[in-house]
């Protein structure tokens, strides 16, 4: 088996040190083994579950809900299907929230471009008259 230090696996992962550190520390990630100077050394294992919280984080979920999500994981049971597809669920409402808000200020913002002359500047004139 193959060990490697924090900053090999940071690059591997894309993930930074730091936030390897704090996965740990919040245990999105099992705890990580140290050699006999203290210094952690990860395995295959280690860096699947990095890669885990990473993709998951990268699918919009908030730590709050990872950690319950990997929590109910860990038990084993088949019987927490459901809590983790309504984890799942209830994050994808919210990010389809965020992404409609999103997609107004972007709809917002472009109209605001193509109309410049007609809507942007006469509404600065108007902001500079109470200078």
């Amino acid at each position: 088996m193959i060990y490697l230090n924090i900053k090999a696996v940071s690059e591997k992962t894309g993930v930074s040190a730091d936030t390897i550190r704090y996965y740990e520390r919040i245990g999105l990630i099992p705890p990580v083994k140290r050699n006999k100077n203290g210094v952690r050394v990860f395995d295959d294992e280690d860096i699947r579950w990095i890669e885990f919280s990473r993709h998951m984080r990268e699918a919009g979920l908030s730590i709050e809900s990872l950690i319950e999500y990997i929590a109910l994981f860990k038990d084993g049971d088949d019987s927490t299907i459901p809590a983790r597809v309504d984890i799942l669920n209830n994050e994808r409402n919210d990010l389809q929230k965020r992404i409609n808000i999103m997609q107004s200020a972007l709809d917002r913002l472009i109209f605001k471009i193509n109309n410049y002359e007609s809507h942007v500047v006469p509404a600065e004139k108007e902001l500079r008259e109470f200078d």
